[in-house]
C-alpha cells in the first residue's frame, strides 16, 4: 500500500465521482489530504491517543479509568450500567474495571437508593487526587497538540469537538455499535 494514490488513480476517483454525482466538478481534485476530516482525526487521535496513554498509564485501565474518573466527578452518582452507556464501554469490561478502580480506592460501590438491585458507583477522595494529578499531565499533554492554536482557538475546538462526540453517541455511532469506529 503506497502512502499517496497515483495520479491515475486520483484521476480515475476523480472521473468515479464525477460520474456518479452531477454536482461534482473538476474542482474535486484540488482537495488536499491535509484538508480531509478523515485524514485530520486519524492523525490528532492517533497522537492523542499516544500522549493520553503516557499521560494516564499509572490509572487502573489507563484511559479507560481515566473516562470513568473524569464520569465519576461530574455529577450524581450513576448506576454502574448508567456508566457503562455515558463512557461508552461494555458493562462486563466495565465491571472488571471497576473492580480494579474499587481495589485501589479510587471509587467505591453501594446499592442505589432508588433501585436496591442497581449499584451506584462514586469517586473517592484518594480517586479525585488521582483525577487531578492526571488531568495535570493530560493539559501538558494537550498544550503540545495545541501548540500552533491560539487559547481561544483551542477552547472553539474542544467545544466544537464535544458537540461531535455527543451527536456521534446520540447517534449509537460510538465504538460499540454496529459499524461504529472503535480505536
Amino acid at each position: 500500500m503506497s502512502a499517496s494514490p497515483s495520479p491515475r488513480r486520483k484521476t480515475r476517483r476523480a472521473d468515479s465521482a464525477a460520474d456518479t454525482d452531477p454536482d461534482a466538478d473538476a474542482g474535486t481534485e484540488a482537495v488536499a489530504l491535509g484538508t480531509d476530516f478523515g485524514w485530520a482525526l486519524r492523525i490528532v487521535s492517533t497522537a492523542f491517543r499516544r500522549v493520553g496513554t503516557e499521560s494516564v498509564a499509572e490509572l487502573p485501565g489507563g484511559a479507560r479509568g481515566y473516562l470513568v474518573l473524569v464520569a465519576l466527578a461530574s455529577g450524581e452518582p450513576p448506576s454502574q450500567l448508567a456508566l457503562a452507556k455515558e463512557v461508552s464501554l461494555d458493562r462486563t469490561v466495565m465491571t472488571y474495571l471497576l473492580d480494579d478502580l474499587e481495589t485501589q480506592g479510587l471509587i467505591s460501590r453501594r446499592p442505589d437508593p432508588r433501585d436496591r438491585r442497581a449499584r451506584q458507583v462514586l469517586l473517592t477522595d484518594a480517586g479525585r487526587t488521582r483525577l487531578d494529578l492526571a488531568r495535570r499531565s493530560l493539559a501538558t499533554a494537550e498544550a503540545r497538540l495545541f501548540a500552533d492554536l491560539g487559547t481561544d482557538d483551542a477552547a472553539q475546538l474542544r467545544a466544537l469537538l464535544s458537540r461531535v462526540a455527543r451527536t456521534a453517541q446520540r447517534e449509537a455511532l460510538g465504538p460499540d455499535a454496529p459499524g461504529g469506529g472503535g480505536c
